[in-house]
């Protein structure tokens, strides 16, 4: 393990398909952030918007450069130690099912060492077969039903991700049932304090339900959030931001 991550911090690029993905007016002092829209299981429509849209956010910000990761092809290549080189932090952008990552112990480790890790809607239903990644990651997506709005309480309203909400955050979207409440074990930055009405039992009852997050893996960071299922929601302002504190998050000690 030490000898991959000893490899990593030597290797001084990424594969030449992944550079050449790189914007050639964008800094080159960003950070550079590789967005995996890659899927083994269902595919979401909404990847078509939130890909520009994440590159735009970015660029505009003068954040980070977006690099992507869109086919199993891209993984094999891009999610290794030489790909991986000069990376800051990684995003899972509606993945699902095991995406193949060569060793994925080594690339949870690589997280560990320092790095960043951002995983958005079905990020969680991902690598279900795989407790060390579930673990990393925070939660286990398990069901969801009709889309619905809900009003989410923001806490730790100092956190990037939700500083920008107010106390409540009104939003509708497919809303996400984990497998457990994991308060305690993460930083909770959006939860819902009754179940959401979407068909599923215990709807407008209450409860604690996590819907964002953040918490660490080793040294690195991790940010989650459930949402971002539906299109018209990567045109609103308030969650583009919401996802861009995300990342801001996970690159702040870099």
């Amino acid at each position: 393990m030490h000898r991959w991550l000893l490899l990593a911090w030597m290797t001084s690029a990424c594969g030449g398909d992944a550079v050449s993905q790189v914007s050639p007016s964008s800094p080159a002092s960003l950070p550079r952030v590789v967005v995996v829209t890659h899927t083994a299981g269902f595919r979401h429509d909404s990847i078509a918007v939130a890909e520009p849209t994440l590159a735009q956010l970015g660029r505009d910000s003068s954040t980070f450069d977006t690099i992507f990761c869109r086919n199993q092809d891209d993984v094999r290549r891009m999610l290794t130690p030489t790909g991986l080189a000069g990376v800051s932090a990684v995003v899972f952008l509606h993945t699902t099912g095991n995406l193949g990552i060569p060793d994925l112990e080594a690339f949870l480790a690589w997280i560990g060492s320092g790095r960043g890790f951002v995983g958005i809607h079905s990020a969680s239903d991902t690598y279900h077969d795989a407790p060390a990644y579930l673990e990393m990651l925070g939660n286990e997506f398990e069901t969801h039903g009709d889309q619905a709005e809900v009003e989410a309480l923001v806490e730790a309203s100092s956190h990037p991700a939700v500083a920008h909400l107010g106390a409540r955050y009104r939003v509708f979207d497919e809303i996400y049932r984990f497998v457990r409440n994991n308060r305690g074990t993460v930083t909770p930055l959006l939860t819902l304090d009754r179940f959401p009405a979407d068909g599923l039992p215990g709807a407008g009852q209450q409860g604690d339900l996590p819907l964002a997050w953040a918490k660490s893996h080793g040294t690195g960071r991790v940010f989650y959030t459930a949402l971002g299922h539906r299109d018209e929601l990567w045109r609103d302002t308030r969650f583009q931001q919401h996802v861009l504190g995300g990342i801001r998050g996970v690159l702040a000690r870099q």
